[in-house]
C-alpha cells in the first residue's frame, strides 16, 4: 500500500463514503488526507458540483477557510438559498427537513469566514421568517393556479432569484427538490436559468413537467389551448431532451372529454408536427388495449373511446371491434332499440355489420348479455346476397350454436351460455355433443413428463381455466378478427382501404396489424397505458423525486385496480354452470373435472369437491367424484395433485377407476325415472340379514361367532365339501366387504406409484448410458413422483388407523355383553378336586 501513488491513492479517497477508517491505516494515509486539495475534492468528486457545499458543511471537523476558499474556486455551487437555511440551523433551530447536527458541528471560526465569504459574494442577507428563496418559491407554486392580477409573485420574481443569487435546491432531501419541476411547467422559460445553475433535466422529470402543462385547467382559469400549445413549443426548444412522450400522450387522450382545453392543444401540436410520433397511430394502439381489459366496460370510458375514435377513425380490425363492444355494452345499459344501435353505428362510419362481428362481439369476455346483438342481427344484418337485411330462425340459432361452442373455451362466460340455453334449448344437446366428442382427455393424447422440457412452458387443457390466475387467454386473434373473403371485399370497399393497408396471403385478404415504421421506437417514446392524467398527476405529486425512477404500475383504489382485469366484474364460470346444468355425476361435468385436474383450477376444484351449488342450480346435489384416472393423468404429466383432490382420498371417498363406473349408474337411474318405475333392490347374495318371519319374532338369531368358536371333531368326508366350500366362499366374501375405499385408494396408487418409480429408474439408466462415465448423473424426480411418495405413507397410516378402529368396534359387538347372549355361552364345570385323607 505505501508504493501506491498519491494519485491512485487520490481516486481511492474518492470513491469511499467515509474515509475516516483508511486514514488509520498508516501515518501516510493519514498525512494524507490532512490535504485541504484532497478535502475540497473529495466533496466534489464524490457528491457533484451542485451539491458539493451541503455535504462540506455536515463534516465540520474537516472544513476549514483552506477548504472552503477551494470548493468555490474549483466550482461548488453556493446559493442564496443554502446560506440562508445554514445561518437559521447554525443560530436558530433545526430546519424541517435536516433532522442531524449538519452545520453545528463547524467550528465557530470557520463558520465566521463563511458568513463573510457569503457577503462578500450576495451582499446583505435576508434572514426574517418567511424571507428565504425557497419560501418566496414555495409561494410562487401555490399561487399558479390564481389569475395573473392576484399573484403575489411572478415568474419574474423567481428568474431573479435564478439569475442573481443561483437559486436551486441544494440536494435531493429538499422538498423543492420535488417540487422545482412544477415551476418550469408553469413557466418554460425558467429552464434555460435552471440549467446555468446545475439543474440537469433526467427523463424522470420530463413527464411530470408535461403533465403539468396539459392539466386541465380551474374554471376560473383563462388558460387556452394555443397557450398550452406555445408552452410546449418553447420549452421543446430550450432543450432538446425535452418532447412530449406516448406515455403523456395517451394520459391526455384518456381525458379527451373532460379535459378538452389539453387535448385540443395536443391535437394542435400534431398539427403542427411538434410531435416525435403521430397522434392518430397512438390513438389506435390506444383503442386497442381495451378490447382485453374491464375499463371497457365503464360508461365515461367507452364514451370517452367512441370521442377518439370520431377525431381519429381507424380500418383496424381490433378498433373496429372496440368500438362495436361499447356500442353493444351501451345498448344493454340503456335498452336502446336496433334502430337507435343502427343510427349510431352509421353515425361512427362502421356500417355495414356482418354475422363475423356479431360472432366477435357475443364472444368478447366482458359481453354478458345477447338480447341487443340477437335483435339486431334479426332486423339488420345482412346476411345473403340478395341485400335483404335480417337473419332468420335456422340463421340465428346457427349463430348462437356457434357462440355457444366458443365460449366453452372462454371461462369467464358462464352467464352468457346459461341465458342462450334457456333461449335456445338446443344449447344443450350440442354441448353435449361437442364436449364428449371433441375434449375426451386420452392417456395417449397427453404429452408425456420429459426432464429436458420440464422447465418449457406446461400443458395446459382447453377447458376450466383460472382466469382470475392466467386470465382469459388470447380470445381474439387475427383470423378471428378478419371476416371471410366475401365480407371482406365488402367492408374494403365501403372504407376505402388502400393496398399499402393490406395483404393477399393464401387467397384470403388480411388486414396488416403492424403499423407503419416511425422514425422513432415506440419504446424509446415511452410506453402507453389506460391511466388518466389526472391520476398521473397526483401519483407524481405524492411520490419523491427520488423514487419516480422506479415506474411500477400502481392504482388510488380498488376500481383503478379492478379496472385491468381481463374479466368481468361478477363472472360465472362456465364449469359451475356446467355442473349445476348436467349434474355432477353426468360425462359432460366428467370432462369438465378432468381439465380442471391438469389446469390445477383451485377455485373450480373447491366448487366440484368442497362446496354445494346453490338451491336454485337444478341438479347439481352431490360432489364431483374423484377417480384413478385424474392421478393417472397427472402421473404421466408429472404434475403433483392439488390439495382438493388429495384431501378427498384422505377423507376415504368411493373408489372409481374413471367416469365410467359412475356415470353408467346415473344414466339407468334417469331412464327409469323417465319411465316412472320405482327400482326396488333385491338383498344381496351371502347377507347376514334374513327377514324375519312372525313366529321368528322375539328370539335374536346366534351370532356367527358362536358358530364359529363351536369346534366340530367331524371329519369332512364327500358329503360334507360342500358345506366347506361354502364356508370358504363365506370367508372370502366377508374379506372383500370389509375391504374399505381407502383399501382400495392406498392398493392402486401404491401400484401407480411402483410404475412411475420403475420409470423413473429406467430414463435414469439410459441417460448414465448415454453420459460421461465418470460423470454422476442427478436426475430430478417430477413432482408427481415427489409428492406420492411423501404422502402415500400418511395414507397408509391413516387407513391403518381407520382399520384398527373398526376392528376394535368389531370385536367389541361381537363380544358385548348382551343379556340374550348367556343362552349361547359354554360354561365348563369345576372338577373338584379330589381330597386325601
Amino acid at each position: 500500500m505505501d508504493r501506491i501513488c498519491d494519485e491512485i491513492l487520490q481516486l481511492i479517497f474518492y470513491e469511499l463514503i467515509d474515509p475516516s477508517p483508511l486514514t488509520l491505516v498508516s501515518q501516510r494515509f493519514h498525512h494524507f488526507s490532512q490535504d485541504p486539495y484532497v478535502r475540497a475534492h473529495y466533496f466534489l468528486v464524490h457528491y457533484g458540483p451542485m451539491e458539493a457545499m451541503y455535504h462540506a458543511l455536515g463534516r465540520g471537523k474537516v472544513l476549514s477557510d483552506r477548504v472552503l476558499d477551494i470548493l468555490l474556486s474549483s466550482g461548488a455551487h453556493l446559493s442564496r438559498y443554502l446560506i440562508q437555511v445554514a445561518m437559521h440551523h447554525y443560530f436558530y433551530t433545526q430546519t424541517h427537513f435536516i433532522k442531524t447536527s449538519w452545520v453545528k458541528n463547524i467550528p465557530l471560526r470557520v463558520f465566521a469566514y463563511f458568513l463573510k465569504l457569503s457577503e462578500d459574494r450576495y451582499g446583505e442577507i435576508p434572514r426574517g421568517k418567511g424571507e428565504d428563496d425557497g419560501s418566496i418559491f414555495t409561494t410562487f407554486l401555490k399561487e399558479s393556479r390564481l389569475p395573473p392580477q392576484m399573484k403575489s409573485v411572478t415568474w419574474e420574481t423567481i428568474k431573479s432569484l435564478m439569475d442573481t443569487y443561483n437559486f436551486i435546491p441544494f440536494c435531493n432531501r429538499d422538498p423543492i427538490m420535488s417540487q422545482f419541476p412544477l415551476a418550469l411547467a408553469i413557466e418554460p422559460r425558467l429552464l434555460p436559468c435552471a440549467i446555468a445553475n446545475g439543474f440537469s433535466m433526467d427523463y424522470k422529470y420530463r413527464d411530470f413537467v408535461f403533465r403539468k402543462m396539459f392539466e386541465r385547467p380551474t374554471l376560473s382559469s383563462e388558460a387556452r389551448a394555443e397557450d398550452i400549445a406555445d408552452n410546449v413549443r418553447e420549452l421543446c426548444k430550450l432543450d432538446p431532451a425535452m418532447f412530449v412522450s406516448r406515455t403523456v400522450a395517451a394520459e391526455v387522450c384518456m381525458e379527451a372529454k373532460s379535459n378538452d382545453i389539453g387535448y385540443a392543444a395536443l391535437k394542435l401540436l400534431d398539427k403542427s408536427g411538434h410531435l416525435r410520433f403521430e397522434l392518430s397511430v397512438l390513438v389506435e394502439d390506444l383503442l386497442q388495449t381495451f378490447l382485453s381489459t374491464r375499463s371497457i366496460c365503464s360508461v365515461s370510458t367507452g364514451d370517452n373511446l367512441l370521442h377518439l375514435f370520431t377525431d381519429f377513425p381507424s380500418n383496424h380490425a381490433a378498433v373496429r371491434l372496440v368500438v362495436l363492444v361499447v356500442v353493444f355494452l351501451s345498448a344493454d345499459n340503456l335498452y336502446l332499440t336496433h334502430s337507435a344501435i343502427r343510427t349510431k353505428l352509421e353515425t361512427l362510419g362502421v356500417t355495414p355489420i356482418t354475422r363475423r362481428d356479431l360472432f366477435n362481439v357475443l364472444v368478447n369476455p366482458f359481453i354478458e348479455r345477447y338480447n341487443s346483438v340477437i335483435s339486431f342481427a334479426r332486423q339488420e344484418v345482412i346476411v345473403n346476397e340478395d341485400g335483404m337485411k335480417g337473419m332468420n330462425v335456422a340463421e340465428i340459432e346457427s349463430l348462437v350454436e356457434e357462440v355457444a361452442s366458443r365460449c366453452l373455451e372462454i371461462a369467464c362466460k358462464g352467464k352468457l351460455l346459461k341465458s342462450l340455453s334457456e333461449e335456445f334449448p338446443s344449447i344443450n344437446s350440442l354441448i353435449t355433443r361437442l364436449v364428449l366428442r371433441k375434449f375426451q382427455i386420452y392417456l395417449e393424447d397427453l404429452p408425456g413428463w420429459d426432464p429436458k422440457t420440464y422447465l418449457f412452458p406446461p400443458y395446459t387443457a382447453s377447458l376450466c381455466h383460472d382466469f382470475t390466475r392466467y386470465g382469459v387467454g388470447e380470445v381474439h386473434t387475427i383470423d378471428n378478427l378478419v371476416s371471410e373473403q366475401s365480407e371482406e371485399a365488402v367492408i374494403l370497399e365501403l372504407t376505402d382501404v388502400t393496398k399499402n393497408e393490406a395483404d393477399v396471403m393464401d387467397g384470403k385478404l388480411v388486414v396488416q396489424v403492424t403499423s407503419s415504421p416511425e422514425p422513432d421506437a415506440p419504446s424509446a417514446l415511452g410506453e402507453i397505458s389506460q391511466e388518466t392524467l389526472t391520476t398521473m398527476i397526483r401519483h407524481d405529486e405524492a411520490t419523491p423525486a427520488r423514487s419516480r425512477r422506479m415506474r411500477i404500475q400502481y392504482s388510488y383504489g380498488v376500481s383503478d385496480i379492478s379496472s385491468k382485469f381481463r374479466y368481468p366484474q361478477d363472472p360465472l364460470h362456465v364449469g359451475k354452470w356446467i355442473r349445476s346444468c348436467y349434474g355432477s355425476r353426468s360425462a359432460v361435468t366428467a370432462v369438465f373435472m378432468t381439465h380442471a385436474v391438469i389446469n390445477d383450477n383451485c377455485s373450480m376444484l373447491h366448487s366440484y369437491l368442497m362446496c354445494s351449488e346453490p338451491s336454485q342450480l337444478r341438479r347439481a346435489s352431490g360432489h364431483v367424484p374423484v377417480t384413478l384416472k385424474h392421478f393417472e393423468v397427472l402421473a404421466h404429466l408429472g404434475r403433483a395433485p392439488n390439495f382438493y383432490l388429495w384431501n378427498e382420498v384422505e377423507t376415504g371417498v368411493n373408489f372409481y377407476r374413471d367416469e365410467h363406473d359412475y356415470i353408467s349408474k346415473t344414466d339407468a337411474e334417469k331412464f327409469l325415472l323417465a319411465r316412472g318405475r320405482i327400482k326396488v333392490e333385491a338383498p344381496r347374495e351371502g347377507s347376514l340379514l334374513r327377514t324375519l318371519s312372525s313366529s321368528d319374532r322375539g328370539k335374536k338369531r346366534p351370532r356367527r361367532s358362536a358358530a364359529i368358536t363351536v369346534q366340530s371333531y367331524a371329519v369332512p368326508d364327500s358329503d360334507d365339501e360342500a358345506i366347506a366350500e361354502d364356508e370358504s366362499k363365506d370367508q372370502e366374501e366377508r374379506k372383500v366387504q370389509h375391504e374399505s375405499n381407502l383399501q382400495l385408494w392406498v392398493k392402486h396408487l401404491g401400484q401407480l406409484l411402483k410404475e412411475e418409480t420403475r420409470k423413473y429408474n429406467v430414463l435414469k439408466k439410459q441417460i448414465e448410458k448415454s453420459s460421461d462415465p465418470d460423470a454422476r448423473v442427478r436426475l430430478q424426480k417430477n413432482d408427481f413422483l415427489k409428492f406420492l411418495t411423501t404422502k402415500l405413507r400418511t395414507l397408509r397410516k391413516i387407513e391403518q388407523e381407520h382399520r384398527l378402529k373398526d376392528h376394535h368396534l368389531e370385536l367389541v359387538d361381537e363380544y358385548s355383553d348382551d343379556e340374550e347372549d348367556d343362552d349361547y355361552t359354554t360354561r365348563r364345570t369345576k372338577r373338584r378336586k379330589p381330597v386325601f385323607v
